[in-house]
């Protein structure tokens, strides 16, 4: 009669050498990845002088469309805050009583798309007129007050449906609002995203070609040991490997200095600019990468130089594949 314990045993141990070689394997991948990425970095701090050249110039051709980008963010953000401080002039007809001003101010302010209604009675835009213009002794001339009253509405909704209404009022003579400057940044906006579009891309493909030939250099260099790892078997994407680390290292610190460049840049323009914003009365600062844009900057970067040290590595192999064949 068997014994049922080492039956058991018996017929599990098939699968439990499968699971173990299956262990194995993974465990290797994982070493070799580990490894390639240790020695890239390796490599990168045994030439120091020229990993910083390289690195520099990629970060030279990150910088410029991401600064571009932040740029066209921060002028879009402001011309926000413009669009939502913009006002409405509406200049009621010269027989409107200063009674019924106020009263069409008041309904004006229950309206859910107007965020503050203020009315200039003609006896305030004629004090203010004389102020201003530096004509108070031709004014003192004038008799009477041919000014009417006037009521500088905010918008709270869209700015052009709110004047355009405003414009039918019976009492409203004249609706000031000028709409062209809005369109005309717009255009500026969508100009200048274009134009960052093509420059990532130009400058995209310069850091590319970059890092393939500081790869191709570097492939040149261990031609024998390329060589002699294809004679025992190696696949390609093992000898791929450590060179895919070492672009994707140049891509990661070059995304890295990139980001330092540009917040040294909006360091050294925070100041003025906010001194120049506090001269008109705003309080509007820079806005630099938040930390999850900049995540995905040193991702972007670390995958540019991945894809050019893949491509050029690519390359070499298949070349050489086929002198063997």
């Amino acid at each position: 009669m068997s014994d049922p314990i080492n039956t058991a045993a018996a017929e599990r141990a098939p699968e439990a050498a499968v699971e173990s070689a299956s262990q194995s394997r993974l465990g290797m991948w994982f070493d070799h990845h580990l490894y390639s990425l240790v020695a890239s970095a390796g490599r990168l701090l045994r030439k120091p002088w020229a990993t910083l050249l390289t690195i520099g110039v990629m970060a030279v051709a990150l910088a410029l469309p991401l600064g571009l980008w932040a740029s066209l963010n921060n002028v879009e953000r402001f011309a926000g805050d413009v669009q939502r401080s913009r006002q409405i002039s509406v200049f009621l007809k010269p027989d409107i009583k200063l009674e019924r001003a106020r009263a069409l101010a008041e309904e004006l302010r229950a309206r859910a798309e107007v965020g503050g209604v203020e009315l200039r009675t003609p006896e305030q835009g004629l004090a203010d007129l004389r102020e201003k213009s530096g004509l108070g002794e031709s004014l003192s001339a004038i008799e009477g007050n041919p000014l009417p009253s006037l009521l500088v509405v905010t918008p709270k909704g869209d700015e052009l449906a709110l004047a355009q209404a405003l414009g039918e009022l019976a009492e409203a003579d004249v609706v000031q609002h000028d709409a062209g400057w809005r369109q005309r940044l717009d255009g500026w906006l969508r100009f200048g995203s274009r134009l960052a579009w093509v420059l990532a891309a130009m400058l995209g493909l310069g850091a590319l070609l970059v890092v393939g030939n500081t790869v191709r250099l570097d492939i040149q260099s261990r031609r024998e040991e390329i060589g002699v790892l294809q004679l025992l078997g190696a696949t390609d994407g093992f000898i791929r490997r450590p060179f895919l680390y070492l672009g994707a290292c140049y891509g990661l610190a070059a995304g890295a200095v990139a980001l330092a460049l540009l917040t040294a840049a909006e360091h050294s323009l925070h100041e003025p600019l906010s001194a120049l914003a506090l001269s008109y009365g705003s309080h509007f600062e820079l806005q630099g990468f938040g930390p999850l844009q900049a995540l995905q900057i040193l991702a972007g970067a670390a995958a540019l130089g991945w894809l050019g040290a893949g491509l050029v590595t690519g390359h070499y192999l298949r070349q050489t594949r086929a002198g063997q064949g």
